[in-house]
């Protein structure tokens, strides 16, 4: 069995929930981390994780929407951080693709909510994008670990990220034709990743273009097996060992 560690499981965007999760085990896939981007996104993981046994949550803020959240947002973060079935802060992080004009902010959300991991000893899920120096030189500021999600970097990067206790978040990107991160996992251990969807996103060959959902972890997989050369029973294994080692449950 799998888990999909990173999914954007929401109404918003998958009329029958109940089909979605059932589709995903008829798949081998009986484990999601439901991350949320926002404080209402964040309520409905809290909605959904107490409502179906097999979902878990991570709840933050993304940088998208900096210029956004108040302190309230994160006293509710910070407020539900105890709840069982929350496992991660997420989906949080720097992202600098459309503008770098509001980095500052950023970072100072970043490490608010990094300050929270820390004092909650919870992981976190990492969103990186355009900004690998500033995550890094931040995320090193302080005692936390996690997932560096839809990681594409450099092998250097990775062995950054993999030597200051991260996992790599690895998705359906891995199947396009062009993505050149076939040769960096290549040189990537197994024990250092977790297989995600990013649902409804970058859904995997031969499905790109269309909506992702939790089932295609094991496509996913099945590349990713082939990629390394081992079974698929045995990646199960191992997954699932890093995702033990990282969260916890």
């Amino acid at each position: 069995m799998f888990t999909d560690t990173h999914c954007h499981i929401f109404k918003e965007y998958f009329d029958d929930i109940d089909a979605t999760l059932n589709k995903a085990l008829e798949n081998k896939v009986n484990r999601y981390i439901n991350n949320a981007d926002n404080i209402s996104s964040s309520k409905e993981v809290l909605e959904l994780v107490d409502k179906y046994n097999l979902m878990y949550g991570a709840i933050g803020i993304h940088p998208e929407y900096v210029d956004n959240y108040t302190k309230e947002d994160l006293s509710f973060i910070e407020k539900n951080l105890t709840n069982k079935k929350i496992v991660a802060i997420g989906e949080i992080g720097l992202d600098y693709h459309y503008t770098k004009e509001n980095k500052e902010k950023q970072i100072e959300l970043f490490e608010r909510q990094l300050k929270l991991a820390e004092k909650y000893n919870k992981p976190v899920i990492v969103h990186s994008r355009e900004a690998t120096k500033d995550t890094i030189d931040t995320l090193k500021k302080y005692k936390v670990k996690g997932v560096i999600h839809s990681f594409s970097g450099s092998f250097e990067t990775a062995c950054i990220y993999i030597k200051m206790g991260f996992l790599l978040g690895l998705n359906g990107v891995i199947t396009f034709k062009n993505a050149n991160i076939k040769e960096v996992y290549k040189k990537v251990p197994l024990h250092n990743i977790v297989l995600e969807t990013d649902s409804p996103y970058l859904a995997p060959v031969p499905y790109r273009g269309k909506k992702n959902e939790p089932a295609n972890i094991l496509v996913i997989a099945e590349f990713l097996a082939s990629l390394y050369g081992v079974s698929i029973s045995y990646l199960s294994e191992v997954t699932n060992e890093n995702i033990a080692r990282i969260f916890d449950k």
